[in-house]
């Protein structure tokens, strides 16, 4: 999951997209029930979804793979974290694909929706990048590190500098940590910084924790450039296809769920990202 701004999206046509999802979405009941079972299977599944590297897989499956399954699929890109949930949860759209649990969980909260997860996909690992060091040994006191500032991804960018040992962390600390959690900085010095902004900034800090979405764009790769890079065993920020609650059982839901988990999107997966981006199949958990 990203922040992804794409340039191509006309400001007019996301302001006018987004004032419909708004009026759909006041007259949806997040506590109404769906049953997807009984959804019209011979109308495509629309999918939300942010452009890289979710619409591309998307893509993938809708060139490649689709027509063969009997599946009509139509994809929309959108270019923010908000509209693919809400237009999910309005009916505008069938599913989206462009977050983690993490986030859905702070959205339902927050937004009184009833979205779920379906089936995992993809993960994005973060990756510290550096062209001044080379390597975490290198990192000293004075230096200065630049990290996201979203909740989410700066948690996750400090649990992957105390777990290779750039900093401790307070006992306890969860997925939301922030900078005051750090018990000990080592005398490094932090920089928080928009996610899509900080690969910007690579050259004006010592080090930065870069998304792998970001880390594409910017033509970097971690097996090549990063000096720790997130693991994907266990990781919770899996990016998964989601539907609104009531709505697992569309036919067309589990067929795409099959296809997004077949071995064609996971060599697709392997050979375009190059480790930026990592297949993670299966439940969420």
């Amino acid at each position: 999951m990203r922040k992804n701004i794409k340039i191509s999206v006309a400001a007019a046509a996301v302001t006018a997209l987004a004032l419909g999802v708004s009026a759909c979405g006041t007259a949806s009941d997040p506590g109404a029930k769906t049953d997807g079972a009984k959804a019209d299977t011979t109308k495509p599944l629309t999918v939300a979804a942010s452009p890289t590297p979710h619409a591309d897989i998307l893509n993938f499956v809708k060139t490649k793979l689709a027509d063969k399954a009997g599946l009509k699929l139509e994809v929309r890109e959108f270019s923010d974290y908000v509209l693919p949930n809400t237009a999910t949860q309005s009916g505008e759209v069938d599913a989206n694909f462009f977050q983690h649990k993490p986030y859905l969980d702070d959205f339902n909260k927050k937004r009184g929706t009833s979205i779920v997860p379906v089936v995992n996909v993809e993960l994005e690992p973060l990756a510290l990048y550096s062209k001044k060091v080379e390597d975490l040994k290198g990192l000293k006191a004075g230096q200065t590190v630049a990290v996201p500032n979203d909740t989410t991804n700066e948690g996750r960018a400090l649990h992957l500098l105390a777990d290779n040992g750039v900093i401790v962390l307070k006992d306890g600390v969860g997925v939301d940590a922030k900078l005051s959690d750090i018990k000990d900085k080592k005398g490094l010095e932090f920089k928080e910084l928009e996610a899509a902004s900080v690969p910007r900034a690579l050259d004006q800090v010592d080090a930065a924790v870069i998304n792998g979405n970001y880390a594409i764009q910017a033509k970097l790769k971690p097996s090549e450039d990063a000096l720790a890079t997130e693991k994907a065993d266990g990781n919770p920020y899996a990016n998964f296809l989601a539907v609104k609650k009531g709505n697992e059982k569309d036919p067309r839901v589990e067929k795409l769920a099959q296809l997004l988990n077949s071995d064609e999107v996971k060599k697709f997966i392997e050979d375009k990202y190059t480790g930026l981006v990592v297949p993670s199949f299966g439940a969420v958990k």
